[in-house]
């Protein structure tokens, strides 16, 4: 310790000191209830100690997983504008460049869309 750091806590010292002497006995009566109380209470649980790593494991999970997204990279900007330009009711223009899982059940997508648009007021 340094010779001014010795000295600051000596006059600290005094301070307190001086201070603790100028407390009225009810003051002091309440000062040490109050330290007691502070003393007797229970420490932190092993649950409350876990909560801190657990978060941040949680967090960390998290932005991993939207940073790493699995099926390539993110999509361009140009390829996002392309896709709000374009009517989303479009069919591909021949069957040859769509995906043939599309065309599987094409009577039902027919029949979801007709009741769909047949009874609007659905509650």
């Amino acid at each position: 310790m340094s010779q001014h750091d010795r000295e600051l806590e000596r006059r600290a010292r005094e301070l307190f000191l001086r201070a603790s002497q100028d407390v009225d006995p009810a003051m002091s009566g309440r000062l040490r209830a109050a330290r007691r109380s502070a003393l007797s209470r229970p420490h932190a649980s092993a649950a409350r100690r876990l909560l801190l790593p657990a978060g941040a494991f949680a967090v960390l999970a998290l932005a991993s997983l939207i940073v790493w997204q699995p099926g390539g990279s993110p999509p361009s900007p140009a390829s996002i504008g392309a896709a709000v330009e374009s009517d989303p009711n479009d069919l591909p223009p021949d069957a040859d460049s769509a995906d043939p899982a599309l065309y599987k059940d094409l009577q039902f997508y027919s029949w979801l869309a007709y009741n769909d648009t047949k009874s609007p007021s659905r509650k």
